[in-house]
């Protein structure tokens, strides 16, 4: 049933398309954000939706857009040179079977979003695809946000739709878009103009807002936290009265503790003492095996780069000795991915 549901909601949309060619360009988004060909069983995981949906998008813009203000900004030509730096690595990448399947999708998205500012030349489009990559990110967040009232969550255990750790399924990408898309429901809640701003869209602006700020604690990814703590700040500038603020802000998050899960409050104490928890540890010297992997190889390994990394950590354990927390570095750890340096 949910491959049906699935297809008929993209066929309508597609079909929309041959009415306001525009909207094939929010069929794109669609794709690329929810990515219904993971979430189908049968029917769209075996057809390239996402090539369609493009092809479709840039044949309709050549063939009835108005191109006289369409032109490639610095920033255009920026993704450009991207795109084909990782061309050239990818073909001399130290992996070449992971980066070539790693290339097969990040070519779309640059060509994709090189493509992209040449359609939005009205505000009513730009207004449109904001709307509906909150509505598509939405769809994801409020599945979170349910499962963590109902179950609490945790690291690696919220399922979001799907088993899969890619994209906005990722637990840290998806607790950092989260928050980061909260500023965006609130403009459209007070300024939209394809949904004007009344009671049922306050609403809902309100009620997924408060489902962005649960995801971080279904998700427990240290991400989230921090990414609240930046919108906390950044809306200091749009307050009257911030000291007040600060001790409404303070209130609340100290309100909040008792209701979080025990998981949750445990994980984020690691991002003071990250020596104590394997994937801080382990991230930490990933960057300083990377910073030397730079000085031997400025241009580059390819895609999966990573995958040549031999890790040796010392790990801290937490004992309590008669009441008195003491971290003892106890252990080494070998971590190696895989392959080679």
């Amino acid at each position: 049933m949910r491959d049906i549901g699935l297809v008929i909601f993209l066929a309508s949309l597609l079909s929309l398309g041959l009415r306001k060619p525009f909207l094939f360009v929010l069929a794109y988004t669609y794709i690329d954000i929810v990515a219904p060909q993971q979430l189908s069983y049968f029917l769209l995981n075996s057809v390239p939706v996402s090539l369609i949906a493009f092809m479709l998008a840039f044949l309709s813009w050549l063939a009835f857009d108005d191109k006289r203000n369409a032109r490639l900004a610095p920033r255009q030509a920026l993704m450009v040179v991207l795109l084909i730096y990782c061309y050239f690595t990818t073909q001399s990448a130290d992996f070449p079977l992971d980066a070539a399947d790693k290339w097969g999708w990040v070519w779309k998205a640059l060509v994709f979003a090189i493509f992209l500012p040449m359609t939005l030349r009205t505000k009513l489009r730009i207004e449109a695809l904001a709307l509906f990559m909150v509505l598509c990110a939405g769809s994801i967040i409020i599945t979170g946000g349910i499962k963590t009232v109902l179950s609490g969550g945790g690291y690696g255990v919220l399922n979001l739709m799907v088993t899969n750790n890619t994209g906005l399924y990722e637990s840290s990408t998806i607790a950092c878009v989260a928050v980061a898309i909260i500023p965006i429901i609130l403009y459209l809640m007070k300024n939209g103009t394809i949904f004007p701003p009344e009671w049922r869209v306050q609403t809902f602006a309100i009620a997924l807002c408060g489902a962005c700020l649960l995801i971080p604690v279904g998700t427990e990814a240290r991400t989230g936290l921090v990414c609240i703590a930046v919108l906390g700040v950044l809306a200091l500038r749009h307050v009257r009265r911030p000291i007040l603020y600060i001790m409404g802000a303070a209130t609340l998050g100290l309100v909040s503790v008792p209701f979080l899960p025990d998981s949750f409050t445990k994980r984020m104490d690691t991002i003071n003492e990250y020596e104590a928890d394997a994937s801080a540890s382990t991230r930490v010297m990933v960057w300083q095996w990377t910073m030397d992997y730079v000085e031997l190889h400025p241009w580059g390994g390819g895609f999966e780069a990573y995958r040549g990394n031999v890790l040796r950590y010392e790990a801290v354990k937490r004992v309590d000795t008669g009441g008195v927390v003491e971290n003892q570095r106890t252990f080494f750890v070998s971590l190696q991915l895989v392959g080679r340096f």
